[in-house]
């Protein structure tokens, strides 16, 4: 019988797609405030793949992605939706949205990205929140699914979540070293401290 233990951390990311670099700019600072610091940003990329946003949100239109210094719990994703949903209103103008925000996390096996809309290979998260796995890693490399958006095959989408997965593995890494290290530092503590209860 299998052993429930807790959900590794995973690296959250957010894809923005805008017309006005200065609201992105804007965006990106409340995103920072709410989630942490930026650790990595993508170019800007034209978001051309689609029409889905055009009449909303006018062209044309721009994606970039911003990767978030602190890891966090798959859990918490659908928190993050609900207040990227709710930034996506405050940024509104007459009812229209001037940005459309997807957070998502990278994992050691896939990319996950949050949705309110559902689909076949969508699984229920919470609230209406769903989980769309976008890409899996394999063999060490991302690699698109049969539903995968065509933007995200894009070279400049795949350089971006394959940086991010370097930070990710460099943090985890640090982390398993940190550990390694609890050991010798509660040892090296203690000799240093004997001396004072001979005095």
């Amino acid at each position: 019988m299998g052993i429930a233990g807790e959900f590794k951390r995973v690296k959250l990311f957010s894809g923005i797609i805008f017309k006005d670099i200065l609201v992105c700019n804007q965006v990106k600072e409340r995103l920072e405030d709410a989630f942490s610091q930026v650790d990595y940003e993508s170019e800007t990329i034209p978001f051309d793949s689609t029409v889905y946003y055009d009449d909303e949100m006018g062209t044309p239109l721009f994606r970039k992605f911003f990767s978030f210094e602190q890891l966090i719990f798959p859990q918490e994703l659908p928190a993050k939706k609900r207040f990227t949903n709710q930034l996506e209103k405050e940024f509104s103008v007459k009812n229209k949205r001037m940005i459309n925000i997807d957070p998502g996390y990278l994992s050691e096996a896939n990319v996950i990205i949050a949705t309110t809309k559902n689909y076949f290979h969508r699984v229920p998260l919470e609230d209406g929140i769903y989980a769309h796995m976008e890409y899996v890693i394999k063999k060490k490399k991302i690699v698109p699914l049969e539903w995968t958006y065509p933007d995200f095959r894009k070279k400049e989408y795949l350089h971006f979540f394959e940086y991010i997965r370097s930070l990710y593995k460099q943090k985890n890494e640090s982390f398993l070293m940190a550990l390694h290290d609890i050991p010798f530092l509660l040892v090296y503590s203690i000799f240093i401290l004997i001396p004072y209860f001979y005095y």
